[in-house]
């Protein structure tokens, strides 16, 4: 049963992922903490492993995204190696700063960022075009945010790397588009942190690479790969702003949630 909740968590995770380039971390980790309390993982590293097993589905949803929207040309490649350094050095960093902080806390910034995100949909508030991307030491710094950020609550970045294009004079679909490729090297680095933070922590069950569950992974893995594509397809034809608003809804809703259990 909980293989199968993986699944289904992975086929949400990859349509989201193709259809608002979110890289499904948003999906996949308030379900993956819920997963985890039944299977006797150590309350402190619970949401160690739900972040690092994000960022490895990450991989495997942003490749197959990236790759549907780079078949139709959306995807700036330019933008892309232009931020991939800083974004590898700020998200390897930033999971070696989440390896050293307490669940609690971890959850209480996830919930923040829940919120955050579910407001930034819910007012639709789009970011006014007006200037280009900046020079290369500001593109080094934009990476860096993105990146540590993303490996604090287990993303692909999305949620703020397609404000910051659209900023730069993007359009919204190419933006979508590039953040999809962006979450590949986010993801990456994210994993490699995980993995390195977490291998010498004792408590772990078997079927743990350091802070990766590998059980869930190949679950997520097995469903949105398959997934994302047609997240990618939906994004070129529906009418998103109204999927992000109800998609806000519920970010609303699991950011209450996680908030209650957190404060009782």
């Amino acid at each position: 049963m909980i293989f199968l909740t993986y699944l289904g968590i992975g086929s949400v995770a990859g349509v989201l992922a193709g259809l608002l380039g979110i890289g499904g971390g948003l999906v996949i980790v308030p379900i993956l903490i819920f997963c985890l309390t039944r299977e006797n993982i150590p309350a402190e590293y619970i949401m160690h492993v739900a972040l690092g097993t994000s960022m490895a589905s990450i991989i495997f949803t942003s490749a197959s995204s990236f790759w549907a929207h780079h078949k139709r040309g959306a995807v700036h490649w330019d933008v892309v190696r232009r931020l991939v350094v800083g974004i590898f050095a700020g998200t390897f960093l930033g999971t070696c700063v989440a390896a050293r902080l307490s669940t609690d806390f971890l959850k209480g910034f996830f919930i923040l960022f829940l919120y955050y995100v579910a407001i930034q949909m819910l007012t639709d508030k789009q970011t006014k075009p007006s200037r280009s991307l900046p020079g290369t030491w500001g593109m080094f710094g934009v990476g860096n945010v993105i990146g540590a950020v993303s490996s604090l609550v287990g993303i692909g970045g999305g949620t703020l790397s397609v404000p910051f294009m659209i900023w730069c004079n993007i359009p919204v679909r190419h933006a979508i588009g590039t953040s999809a490729a962006i979450g590949f090297p986010i993801a990456i680095a994210g994993t490699i942190g995980y993995i390195y933070n977490g291998l010498n922590v004792s408590g772990l069950p078997a079927g743990f690479l350091g802070y990766i569950s590998l059980p869930a992974l190949a679950g997520f893995v097995s469903a949105s790969i398959f997934t994302a594509p047609i997240g990618v397809r939906l994004a070129h034809w529906l009418p998103v702003p109204r999927l992000k608003r109800i998609f806000a809804g519920l970010l609303v809703i699991v950011a209450t949630r996680m908030l209650y259990g957190l404060l009782i």
